[in-house]
């Protein structure tokens, strides 16, 4: 059973020459319509920007295997974290992200409505998302890849279906 999208607003930052100087980023309210409507798109979220395994192996390899998406008809490849325009601008910058749109959900609001928002208390980060991917077509879920043992404060940090290759396989196969 698919369902759709939660509806919110994300807070991006984006960059306007024309302002000038050492920071010329402004605000950006994106909705899920500007994400999701009349595209197909590959979504991956996970825990933290900077955090290991996001960024050693979960973003690269979305990144790698961007065109391969493409060619399945991926309009665009999505990574959301509960983390602020500025945390998330500068880990795209030090990961030299140039495919993967990475999207901040800075209030955790879209991962909540998603169901994925967890307590990530032991480790002193708050409500973070647990990890997962979704293949979304004109804002309706179609398939969802949850890590197994989704739980707050999660002793491990679970990463075996919601990878690049797994998604890329599914696409494949329908």
């Amino acid at each position: 059973m698919s369902h759709d999208v939660p509806s919110v607003v994300f807070k991006t930052r984006v960059r306007n020459d024309s302002l000038g100087g050492p920071n010329p980023f402004e605000w950006k309210d994106l909705s899920s319509d500007d994400i999701f409507k009349g595209k197909n798109v590959v979504v991956f979220s996970l825990p933290g920007a900077f955090t290991p395994t996001c960024s050693t192996s979960h973003l690269p390899r979305y990144e790698e295997l961007y065109d391969e998406f493409k060619a399945q008809g991926v309009d665009a490849v999505v990574c959301i974290s509960v983390n602020d325009a500025f945390v998330m601008y500068q880990w795209g910058k030090s990961q030299n992200a140039k495919n993967v749109f990475l999207l901040p959900d800075g209030n955790g609001e879209f991962t909540r409505k998603m169901g994925m928002l967890v307590d990530k208390h032991n480790l002193g980060f708050g409500q973070r998302s647990w990890r997962y991917s979704m293949y979304v077509e004109d804002g309706e879920i179609k398939r969802l890849f949850s890590e197994k043992g989704f739980a707050d404060n999660c002793p491990t940090d679970p990463f075996e279906v919601s990878d690049a290759d797994t998604m890329l396989k599914y696409l494949k196969s329908r």
